[in-house]
Parts: C-alpha cells; structure tokens; sequence
C-alpha cells in the first residue's frame, strides 16, 4: 500500500501539471486560430470589396446604358428603318448585358434580378414601341415614340434599379 502511496505522490502533480497545461496550450491554439480566421476574413474582405465596388459600378453603367436616350444616341442612324433600328438597339441591350454578365457573382441576388428584369423591361418597351409601325417606316418615327413612352413612366425601371443597388452596396457596408 506504501508503495501505490509513494507512486501517487509523484504522479498525481504531473497529472496536474499536464492537464493545466493541456488545457492552457489549448486555449492559445484556439485563440490563434481564431486570430488567423479573423486575418484572413479581414484579407479577403480587402480584395473582395474594390471588385464589388465594381461590379456596382459596371451594373449601373449597363443601366444607364440601355436606357432610351443613351441608346438612340449610339445606335441611331439617319436611313435606318423601324426594323433595322429595333434589330440594333435590341442586339445593343444584349451585348452590353453578355458583357457584364459575370458581374452577377458580386452583387446580390436581388439586385442581379432587378438588373435583368429591367433589361427585360427595356427590350419589352422596344418591341412594343416597334409594333406601332410598319417594318419599312422611318426609324426616327421609333425614337421618337420610344422617348416619349419612357418619359410617360412615373418613375423608370432604370432610376428603380439604379436605386436598389445603391441601397444594396449601403446595405452590405460598401458605402459610396
């Protein structure tokens, strides 16, 4: 019995000593591990938040882009017909959408949403100014009438749009 008396003397400290120290090793690890995962939050939040900023900022330039007035200034033609103008400013709406396609991956879902209903939206407004005339009418006719039915809206699909993602980059603490 001496001799389980005399070994418990020497292994009961040790035992206490390691599990002090197991426990003490253990709160350091976790805590740098937490440290590190904050660090590397922090990193990736630096990167990641100059290419949303741009992504807002490529998504509002396709807004305004596609907007009426923007679009007959780049696509009008003096000779073109009714036709061929809506032919153009639709394949216009579209290239400009395929190119800021992989924007989608930094804007919220929402948002992306709203972008592509309001290119929807655009490209409805085109195709219903467009049944008003003749395919070989003169395509000023159609300017003029996709001007005047974007100016009877009460408030544009665009400026809705353009509004939601600046609340949007507020919301997700990019502030402008």
């Amino acid at each position: 019995m001496d001799i389980i008396f005399e070994i418990l003397k020497y292994v009961m400290p040790s035992l206490v000593v390691f599990i002090t120290a197991y426990y003490m090793l253990n709160s350091v690890l976790s805590n740098e591990t937490k440290k590190r995962d904050q660090e590397l939050a922090l990193e990736n939040r630096k990167m990641l938040t100059p290419l949303k900023l741009q992504a807002y900022e490529r998504i509002v330039l396709f807004l305004e882009r596609i907007s009426p007035q923007q679009l007959l200034v780049r696509v009008q033609k003096q000779k073109l017909t009714v036709r061929e103008l809506q032919m153009q400013l639709l394949q216009s709406i579209r290239s400009e959408f395929e190119h800021n396609m992989t924007q989608q991956l930094y804007i919220s879902h929402t948002g992306w949403e709203l972008v592509k209903s309001t290119k929807e939206n655009m490209i409805r407004l085109i195709n219903t100014a467009s049944d008003q005339f003749a395919p070989d009418d003169n395509g000023m006719q159609l300017s003029k009438s996709l001007l005047e039915m974007f100016s009877e809206v009460d408030k544009s699909p665009i400026q809705t749009a353009i509004e939601f993602l600046k609340e949007d980059l507020n919301v997700h603490n990019l502030k402008l």
